[in-house]
């Protein structure tokens, strides 16, 4: 496939779907007639779907798995830059009408490789030397690494308090790396753009509007679970400022829209109970809130700012915003971890919301929950690792005798 593959016409603003605005350049800022100073409303990319081939989604369109996100071209916005073979991520039963899309089996361990297919390949397509991006890790890491394959420069806003590994991470990938206090982050990347020419790949707005080419590469998670099971009865998703959450459903509505399905899931979005932007504004009846945020482990989506994609999933699925504990989270990732399944804290947000529902609150039929990352991108992971038992992960070497084996497999509840 190439970038002339794509259906993508117009960015249609969300805060108004009657105004249009060109395909290029990606307006980074938001809408700019509908956005105020405190509020500003994303733009999506729309396309000539009275064009597409409804065979993009035959079940024999499978076999080109290993062309990444180029095998849902003509929906997406222009890939102009080549891929890592992202996507076609696993969907793992791991209960009785349960299933899990893993997430971390993509190139950089995390759903943002999706993303930055996308973004990376908008920045390309404006000419721009290299991207910007503010991130905790996820982003990051994959924004750094689709940069490198793009020839492109990436220069991350990362926190003050960056781990080692993280850092590391992101050196591997040739990016310039500079850890400041969190408040700082989004001022020092509009001045980068600006001054400089990157482009950047993440949020820029006072409420959060981020790339609008972006959540686009998140409808593939849709697609895939449409290829696989159809149209499951609902979808969990771990979320900060709902890009995900959106693209998800974004794809469920396509499908429907082509005549491919009749309904779309009902989108759950699981925030940490320590913030919860998005739930605030459903429950308040708003397009985007701010929250102050608690002390988390769930960092990868502790956001004390939402925006109006993922209240439109919520609203339109007829979904929910479930608030989840570190606890909670915890539990499921421990659940997840005994399925074979080792997620990043964050990750295990989804499966923590379905199981703070009541028996059949996510509805009739099978439910898909995502789980965005690995394990190993916890902060913690390889140091103070727990498991339900409380004793740490962390191995120590035994005197090399059965006697001293076997006590330790008996102590695991082992016998011979």
């Amino acid at each position: 496939m190439t970038a002339g593959d794509s259906l993508a016409t117009v960015q249609r603003s969300m805060g108004d779907p009657s105004l249009v605005h060109p395909l290029w350049p990606p307006l980074t800022q938001g809408c700019p007639s509908t956005s105020t100073a405190e509020l500003a409303y994303p733009v999506e990319v729309d396309y000539a779907y009275d064009q597409a081939d409804p065979g993009l989604f035959a079940p024999a369109a499978a076999a080109a798995r290993s062309t990444g996100l180029d095998r849902w071209a003509p929906l997406l916005p222009p890939l102009g830059t080549p891929g890592l073979g992202e996507g076609h991520t696993p969907l793992v039963p791991v209960a009785d009408g349960v299933y899990v899309k893993d997430e971390s089996r993509n190139p950089t361990w995390s759903h943002k490789d999706r993303l930055n297919r996308c973004a990376v390949s908008a920045a390309a397509g404006v000419g721009a030397p290299g991207v910007v991006v503010a991130s905790s890790g996820n982003h990051g890491a994959s924004a750094a690494a689709y940069a490198a394959r793009a020839g492109l420069r990436c220069v991350v806003l990362a926190p003050a308090a960056l781990p080692a590994a993280a850092d590391a991470f992101l050196h591997a990938y040739g990016a310039v790396v500079l850890p400041v206090p969190q408040e700082a982050r989004w001022p020092l990347m509009r001045r980068i753009s600006e001054r400089l020419g990157l482009h950047p790949v993440s949020n820029l707005t006072v409420t959060h509007t981020g790339h609008p080419f972006g959540p686009e590469g998140y409808k593939t998670i849709a697609y895939e679970i449409f290829t696989e099971i159809g149209v499951p009865a609902a979808v969990f998703v771990p979320t900060g400022y709902g890009e995900c959450l959106f693209g998800v459903w974004k794809g469920f509505a396509e499908l429907r829209r082509l005549g491919l399905s009749a309904t779309v899931p009902r989108m759950f979005a699981c925030e940490p109970a320590a913030g919860g932007p998005l739930a605030a504004a459903v429950r308040q009846g708003l397009p985007a809130a701010r929250v102050t945020c608690g002390p988390t482990d769930a960092y990868s989506i502790a956001c004390p700012v939402g925006g109006y994609r993922g209240v439109r999933a919520v609203r339109e699925s007829g979904g929910g915003a479930l608030l989840v504990t570190d606890r909670q989270m915890r539990e499921a990732r421990e659940e997840l971890a005994r399925q074979g399944i080792w997620a990043e804290l964050s990750g295990a947000a989804s499966l923590a919301g379905l199981r703070s529902l009541p028996a059949g609150g996510a509805g009739e039929g099978p439910v898909v929950c995502v789980s965005t990352s690995s394990g190993f991108k916890d902060r913690t992971a390889g140091a103070t690792a727990s498991g339900a038992s409380g004793v740490s992960g962390v191995s120590e070497v035994i005197e090399p005798t059965w006697e001293e084996a076997y006590r330790r497999l008996r102590a695991a509840g082992l016998e011979g």
